[in-house]
């Protein structure tokens, strides 16, 4: 096990060091492999280059031991250093981050429930760089809903009756590198339930389809795969008892999607790195567009802040992961739901603050827009996410009577207003108090209501995160402090902007209350003091805008 420091003893994964170097080795990469015109020629022909991608995994580069243990033959990262890594490769481009990504997401249920045997077997083909991997759960009817799945895995049995191995028929959709893998982990349902298979390439009745012409993410391959009465000995059966898949599945969510909302990440602040440097070049009506506020409050510094925010979040997780900690599919889903909406919101704006050149190729913004679309989608989309984290957050809030956001909400209000905390530590308690509200009126199977709720949560998780950093980084006296502390204070008046909004609409919108009934939970609830959050917000806005474009 290697770690950062002995405060950080118990955490799994590599030391600073090995994680900056494996950082390195991706930027290195984009000067050799994946210049900027080759990223623009494979998005502009369609082009999913599985020669680099072989390249990346070959002896010289070996990009994939990261995730693989060390007793495998690997580098035995943790969450923190696929984070950086996947972080860091998405910046370049998303379309060969998901191709890279996909042969961790195909490795995962071997990862979490494979055999001994099977472990050392195929993780061991992935660390030597002999095999591309994919992840074929979707399927045409069931999208988000790994639950309904179609795809049978009937038992075949010698004369003794026992099991030797299953036939496997149905189809899967949407999977990436589907066409190029050379083994698949294929979740089938067995008559014990669902269940993960190891199938490889060139199988009798496996047909990948041809790659789909894609909205985005043009360098990586997504197909459809049908299988026809495929045979897959026992010994491919992951972890060699039926019934597990889902268990599986539902071990590594919290993980994978960590992993999306970094790639979600990247993509977000690869936007800004082209908006940025532009405004301090052209000059608009007698000065350069970053120091008029019309670009730098609303199209940059806004987004500038969430990605700090989400950054902040997704890093606690990863600690909590790289800990041990394994329940932590909310925390998963709150992490993508966040990176993902704010790095698309951010390169939409990154188009817009271009203008005209950011709606043309060449420039490279309309490609990010194109792809980071993506993670709002894959590994379950925002509507999914939304509906896991309002309900099981319901479920815990009620469970805990109220201690769960109680216990936020003191130790945000422990932190200095400096980094937002009496802000966030109120929003926390606006969200216990509604929950009650949702809870005791029976709005949770109103799905509208529920998403708002969602919402709400998200923000107040994510900025209690984004202040405890800036909280700890002061202390520290680290370079980005001010930053930080500017980037919680701004973020804690879009949360509780949103908390008032968002148990407005839910009082006012479910039509259950009279008029008196919802001042009454107003006042209860504090309404105008969350207006306070945005005391000096342009001010924030301004010294922040300073920082960003060194001004």
């Amino acid at each position: 096990m290697h770690t950062d420091s002995p405060a950080q003893a118990e955490l799994y994964g590599l030391d600073a060091e090995s994680r900056q170097m494996a950082v390195e080795t991706v930027r290195q990469l984009q000067k050799r492999m994946l210049t900027r015109e080759k990223i623009l020629e494979y998005d502009a022909k369609e082009i999913f280059p599985e020669e680099v991608i072989r390249e990346m995994l070959g002896p010289e580069i070996g990009l994939q031991l990261l995730f693989i243990p060390e007793e495998l033959g690997g580098m035995g990262g943790g969450a923190r250093d696929c984070f950086a890594v996947t972080r860091e490769m998405c910046k370049i481009c998303l379309g060969v981050g998901t191709a890279f990504f996909a042969i961790q997401l195909g490795a995962d249920p071997l990862l979490v429930g494979g055999t001994k045997a099977q472990k050392e077997k195929w993780l061991g083909r992935i660390a030597e760089g002999n095999a591309l991997v994919a992840y074929a759960v979707t399927e045409p009817g069931a999208g988000s809903n790994v639950a309904g799945l179609s795809t049978k895995a009937e038992p075949v049995t010698d004369d003794s009756g026992a099991v030797t191995g299953y036939r496997i028929t149905g189809n899967k959709q949407f999977i990436s590198n589907g066409l190029a893998a050379d083994f698949i982990t294929l979740l089938a349902k067995t008559p014990e339930g669902p269940s993960f298979f190891i199938v490889e390439k060139g199988t009798e009745g496996y047909a990948p389809g041809k790659g789909e012409e894609k909205h985005g993410i043009r360098a990586s391959n997504t197909s459809p795969i049908a299988l026809t009465d495929v045979f897959v000995p026992v010994e491919n059966l992951i972890g060699g008892v039926p019934g597990k898949g889902l268990k599986q599945a539902n071990a590594v969510f919290g993980y994978t999607r960590v992993m999306v909302a970094a790639m979600a990440l990247g993509a977000g602040e690869a936007a800004l790195e082209i908006a940025i440097p532009y405004a301090k070049e052209r000059i608009q009506f007698g000065a350069p567009l970053c120091e008029k506020q019309g670009y730098t409050h609303k199209l940059i510094v806004p987004h500038a802040v969430r990605l700090d925010a989400a950054e902040a979040y997704v890093e606690t997780i990863a600690d909590r992961l790289d800990a041990g900690e394994k329940d932590l599919q909310v925390e998963g889903s709150i992490a993508k739901l966040f990176a993902s909406e704010s790095a698309n919101q951010a390169a939409d704006d990154a188009m817009q603050a271009l203008g005209g050149y950011g709606y043309i190729n060449e420039f490279g913004v309309e490609k990010i827009k194109r792809d980071v679309k993506i993670t709002c989608i894959y590994e379950g989309t925002s509507e999914i996410q939304q509906n896991i984290i309002s309900t099981f957050r319901w479920k815990k809030t009620r469970k805990t009577k109220g201690a769960y956001y109680e216990e936020m909400a003191a130790a945000a209000e422990g932190l200095s207003p400096d980094v937002g905390g009496p802000v966030y530590g109120r929003c926390a308690r606006v969200v216990n108090e509604t929950v009650n509200l949702i809870h005791e009126n029976g709005l949770t199977k109103t799905q509208y209501a529920m998403f708002l709720l969602a919402d709400m949560m998200t923000h107040v998780e994510v900025g209690a995160a984004l202040a405890h950093k800036a909280a700890r980084h002061t202390e520290a006296g680290e370079p980005d402090a001010e930053r930080a502390r500017l980037s919680a204070r701004i973020f804690a008046g879009e949360v509780a902007g949103l908390v008032a909004q968002n148990t407005v609409r839910i009082v006012m919108g479910c039509d259950l209350f009279d008029e008196e009934a919802v001042k009454s939970f107003m006042k209860s609830v504090s309404y105008n003091d969350l207006l306070a959050g945005l005391q000096g917000l342009i001010g924030d806005m301004d010294r922040m805008a300073d920082i960003l474009f060194g001004r």
